[in-house]
């Protein structure tokens, strides 16, 4: 582990000259494996000669043993009434000799019991984690796959996919003793643009995680078209949302496969069409084989911000009602950016949107601005409303910094 944490990280020990207490660190977990594999050794190499000499040992006081009772003429204690004669000192002196061989043939056997129970301690201990529960009983019904026109269905549930999101007062913590998100409120209409903006840790990311039930709320509920979320299948939800995270996540195979992984069935034009809605079509066209070139390393051959669009594509030809935008123009230069929003505003038309931005430009155009701090909304109205307040939005959006 540590050598592979060091190689992937080879710039950075390089750039700040860390190659001395690098080597030091890898010496000493050096040190520390040769101990633990010559002590293994040690014992497993020693034991062999030992039961080798005991057997020979055995072999030896049989042998010793039988010769002083024939030559005392003890009488044998036997079953058969055999008496006790050379007849029967030489079988029992094989007998012996297979006993102690097979002993022998064990032995070596010993290290690999060791680090199979090691490896069954770790194995069982991943076998006794808790799967994840679904207690959901209403699922999603496609009523038109030419429009994606998709009904709740089930436990008494008919009504179509709108995207209406509703936040009651919800709570959640990872650490019962350490809330993270305080009494969290808001409804975000169909088609309407919510931005979550706020420091780094002030709980963005979490209420999205909980919208898709990564993590079940603690406090409070959470509506999906006025169904709570727990009713409703975690496939289905999942199904009816589409996000873009910050770190992109691509997979060895062609341009087009990594795109059409948003909907697996969706066609070649499906696929371009949703890349010219991201803004990833030029690119694409510059490559060598165009939407059939593969990519191989994560996208090793990619900028980072070329790996973002592909990831707006790959939400893009899902088609959901619901989309999660998290820093999705993170590592997009400013004109790069304005392609991409004017294909995300094209994207964004007509569904409900949860954008989480600390580009603050991002999100003028938002419905709805929510200012987090420590878990809690300290602020919420539109742009302008927020910079009439000149409160913390304003503050974040300025640069300006009140002083005591």
């Amino acid at each position: 582990g540590f050598m592979e944490e060091s190689i992937q990280g080879g710039k950075v020990i390089k750039v700040f000259q860390h190659e001395p207490l690098t080597r030091r660190d890898f010496d000493e977990k050096n040190r520390e494996l040769f101990e633990a594999s010559y002590a293994a050794n040690r014992y497993s190499n020693t034991l062999m000669p030992i039961l080798n000499n005991v057997g020979y040992l055995i072999y030896i006081l049989v042998a010793c043993a039988g010769s002083l009772f024939l030559e005392w003429s003890v009488p044998n204690v036997s079953v058969s009434g055999l008496p006790f004669s050379l007849a029967v000192i030489v079988p029992f002196l094989g007998m012996s000799r297979q006993f102690a061989t097979n002993i022998q043939q064990i032995s070596p056997q010993i290290n690999a019991i060791v680090m199979a129970l090691a490896g069954a301690k770790r194995m069982f201990a991943l076998l006794g984690e808790k799967p994840e529960v679904d207690e959901g009983t209403v699922s999603l019904v496609c009523e038109d796959k030419g429009q994606h026109r998709y009904q709740w269905r089930g436990d008494g549930v008919a009504k179509p996919l709108l995207g209406r999101v509703e936040f009651q007062h919800v709570g959640f913590a990872y650490d019962p003793e350490k809330p993270i998100l305080h009494d969290i409120s808001l409804t975000a209409e169909p088609g309407q643009k919510i931005a979550l903006v706020g420091p780094t840790g002030a709980g963005k990311t979490t209420i999205t995680n909980l919208l898709n039930r990564f993590y079940e709320v603690t406090e409070g509920s959470i509506l999906y078209d006025g169904i709570p979320l727990q009713q409703i299948r975690k496939g289905a939800l999942r199904q009816s949302l589409g996000i873009v995270l910050q770190d992109t996540v691509l997979f060895t195979g062609t341009v087009l496969e990594n795109i059409r992984y948003g909907r697996l069935d969706a066609r070649e034009e499906d696929c371009v069409r949703a890349a010219k809605l991201a803004g990833a079509d030029d690119f694409i066209r510059h490559l060598p084989q165009g939407y059939h070139t593969v990519l191989q390393g994560a996208g090793s051959s990619l900028s980072q911000g070329q790996c973002q669009l592909l990831a707006i594509a790959r939400a893009a030809v899902a088609d959901p009602p619901v989309m999660i935008l998290d820093e999705a123009t993170s590592s997009i230069d400013t004109r790069t950016e304005q392609i991409v929003q004017r294909g995300m505003d094209a994207l964004m038309e007509g569904r409900t949107v949860f954008v989480i931005a600390h580009r603050l430009s991002t999100v003028r155009n938002a419905d709805q601005i929510l200012v987090l701090d420590q878990g809690k909304i300290k602020e919420r109205g539109t742009h302008r409303q927020l910079l009439e307040q000149k409160g913390m939005y304003w503050q974040l959006y300025t640069g300006a910094v009140e002083l005591e």
